[in-house]
């Protein structure tokens, strides 16, 4: 038959395991992923106790060197936990809300004393605060919540079985009170901030938002510069004012789509968004940053460059919504650090669950940089020499 002759067929086995391979190189990042480095915070504010033929004693310290042995398994391996002092709640509060922790571990002042008044008539059980931070990674920071609630759980069995061995060995009653924190001696209080809430897709609202904004930004980019093509650039001036037009159209479309993307999730799809007004204009500065970036691509290499950023988006959509921690070197510093859409997910992050206006932060610095960049290379394309074969004329 001549349909098996056709060179297109014999070489299409070729050509489907190709893409197939391509494709499935997006996964590699999902492929057991390790956790390591995960910046937690450690506050001891632990003022010590005074203990009579024993001097002071700091139990704070005892617990602070105690969870960071703990949290490195093999001293030839990077640690699971990153563990950060920190000096006090207020410079911690600041860590927090700069996306530097994701959670934190405070030992108040009074811990050494609750924790020898066990021993007394009149017991109080010491307290330990662990603070989520959920805003940074929902699905991360739990898990650091519920590695610190092992921590602490351990901890406390641990001073319970200390306990009941002194009293064991000094032959001493005990109250009903005491008894009964003997089962359980540590109190553990665990609160969320910076919390995502509900009707944030679990946390991962920013990610959502990226992939209808950066395959319309592809489409808009696309649509323009067809049509651009379509026009008879006779001269320098033409070539400049078709660079402006494409500019132009590109700035009209990024708050067509920044305003109507925003209220899609918004009024239809549900999603909670705090400051619509700000968030909207962030996706319109977002959405002009990638239809310029693409567009001064595309001004160079033609159409064959709308290819290269459909593949960043199968490549970078999988590595938006996985934390730096969990990511070889290799993606973490020599794909994840350059993709542009990643500066949209932080500062989406700011504004949907840290609390935080428009404003010029690195995030918003990082897509206006790209931006003039872009606009830049859009100019100097102007002046390049183009084949008559590639202009039309007018309509």
């Amino acid at each position: 038959m001549k349909f098996f002759k056709q060179k297109l067929v014999v070489l299409s086995p070729l050509l489907v395991l190709t893409v197939a391979l391509i494709f499935s190189l997006t996964l590699v990042p999902s492929i057991n992923p390790t956790l390591k480095n995960m910046p937690i915070a450690i506050v001891n504010e632990d003022e010590g106790v005074e203990i009579p033929k024993q001097g002071k004693l700091n139990m704070g310290n005892v617990l602070v060197e105690k969870v960071q042995s703990m949290s490195k398994e093999d001293s030839n391996e990077e640690p699971i936990i990153n563990w950060v002092s920190v000096s006090d709640r207020d410079t911690l509060m600041e860590g927090l809300n700069n996306k530097e922790y994701y959670a934190a571990l405070i030992i108040p002042n009074d811990f050494s004393q609750n924790q020898a008044s066990l021993q007394t008539p009149k017991p109080s059980s010491p307290n330990i605060e662990i603070l989520i931070n959920e805003g940074m990674n929902a699905t991360v920071a739990r898990m650091a919540g519920q590695m610190l609630s092992g921590i602490t759980e351990n901890f406390s069995h641990n001073l319970s079985m200390q306990l009941l061995a002194g009293f064991e060995k000094q032959g001493e009653n005990i109250s009903p009170k005491q008894a009964a924190l003997l089962v359980d001696p540590l109190t553990v209080t665990v609160t969320n901030v910076n919390a995502v809430g509900t009707h944030s897709a679990n946390g991962n609202a920013p990610v959502l938002f990226i992939q209808p904004l950066w395959m319309s930004s592809i489409v808009g980019a696309a649509i323009v510069f067809f049509s651009i093509k379509k026009m008879k650039i006779v001269n320098r001036r033409a070539s400049i004012l078709s660079k402006l037009t494409q500019i132009f159209s590109g700035a009209l479309l990024s708050f067509i789509v920044g305003f109507g993307l925003t209220g899609i999730l918004d009024s239809w799809l549900g999603f909670h968004i705090p400051m619509f007004i700000d968030t909207a204009l962030f996706v319109s500065l977002s959405y002009l940053t990638f239809f310029l970036l693409i567009s001064a691509v595309t001004n160079w290499l033609g159409f064959k460059g709308i290819g290269v950023f459909a593949l960043l988006f199968f490549f970078g959509i999988p590595l938006l919504s996985m934390p730096p921690e969990f990511m070889s070197a290799f993606y973490r510093d020599w794909i994840h650090s350059w993709l542009p859409m990643r500066f949209s997910v932080e500062g989406l992050r700011n504004l949907l669950y840290f609390g935080k206006f428009l404003s010029f932060d690195s995030p918003t610095l990082a897509l206006f940089n790209i931006s003039w960049i872009s606009l830049l290379i859009i100019f100097v394309s102007a002046f390049k020499p183009k084949p008559e074969n590639e202009q039309g004329t007018v309509k």
